[in-house]
């Protein structure tokens, strides 16, 4: 995927390096290592480090496996998450961070983060009511797009991801990316999807939008419920979410889901006008005994 144009900004491109998977660019300022290449160089963390000073980013963002940390860990970088059975519901991913400028560490909202998290924490109990009556929840079709796009764009002053693109969300939508929706009059009022990774069996919750008039009858958390059932079809192992820490809905919302908090990503992200940090939350969707058996039955 090639930088793109969408009125006042310039998005960070996806390319293949060394066989790996990268997201880069001024847009987050970073490099994203999404997927590490089964067979990467010995030297690849320091590959990636001449990388991002040579383009001036100040932050690298790693996915890996547990058993490539010892590499990135040498290299310099920080482990700020680890999610349990993220590869096919067995091994491990680490998600480290390497600040090539240090204000990009510091976070000034930091005890308001925290705060923020043990709030969710505590409402992790809470009782959930059943979606008002007036509302349908459903999985989204091509039929959708124009409204998907207009919800997004009304909804974040940027994103890290093309989601205001209806080529995008098309393209998305017809690979790996199931989106759901909740309707109500015949008008889609909130959003929310599900990014599948079928070769390692997990997913992502993601792209989450309600419209301000929606706002308290927990729309989220109903369509992440919809979409845990729909991927547990879809043999998906794990889920995730990379959420806005400063947001108290969304993390409340992860946590009276089940959600277990993994960590937090320093000022990683470019997502509603600035660069924020992200909180890392999973949910196991199908047990381990489970994963084991159908991994000796293949």
């Amino acid at each position: 995927m090639s930088e793109w144009r969408s009125g006042r900004m310039v998005k960070d491109r996806i390319e293949e390096y060394q066989g790996s998977t990268i997201q880069h660019g001024s847009y987050n300022d970073r490099i994203y290592l999404m997927r590490l290449a089964d067979h990467s160089p010995a030297d690849f963390p320091q590959q990636l480090l001449e990388l991002a000073e040579h383009k001036g980013y100040s932050k690298i963002f790693a996915k890996v496996p547990e058993d490539a940390g010892a590499a990135f860990l040498q290299a310099g970088f920080v482990k700020e998450a680890e999610i349990p059975g993220f590869f096919q519901g067995k091994t491990s991913a680490l998600f480290m961070g390497y600040y090539l400028r240090k204000i990009r560490a510091q976070e000034d909202d930091a005890a308001q983060l925290e705060n923020i998290l043990h709030i969710a924490e505590d409402k992790r109990s809470t009782a959930m009511l059943p979606p008002d009556a007036r509302l349908t929840l459903r999985r989204c079709a091509r039929k959708d797009i124009p409204a998907m796009a207009t919800i997004y764009e009304q909804t974040f002053a940027s994103y890290p991801f093309p989601i205001y693109e209806e080529k995008y969300l098309l393209e998305t939508m017809e690979t790996h990316v199931a989106y759901f929706g909740a309707e109500t009059d015949g008008k889609l009022v909130a959003l929310a999807s599900a990014e599948m990774d079928r070769e390692v069996a997990n997913v992502e919750m993601t792209d989450f939008a309600t419209l301000p008039e929606q706002a308290g009858y927990n729309l989220a958390l109903h369509l992440l419920q919809q979409m845990e059932q729909a991927m547990q079809e879809e043999k998906m192992n794990t889920a995730y979410t990379i959420a806005r820490a400063v947001s108290p809905a969304i993390n409340i919302t992860f946590a009276r889901a089940g959600y277990t908090f993994a960590g937090r990503l320093k000022n990683n992200t470019n997502i509603s006008g600035k660069i924020e940090s992200m909180n890392v939350w999973y949910k196991a969707l199908t047990d381990s005994s489970e994963t084991t058996h159908n991994s000796l039955v293949q």
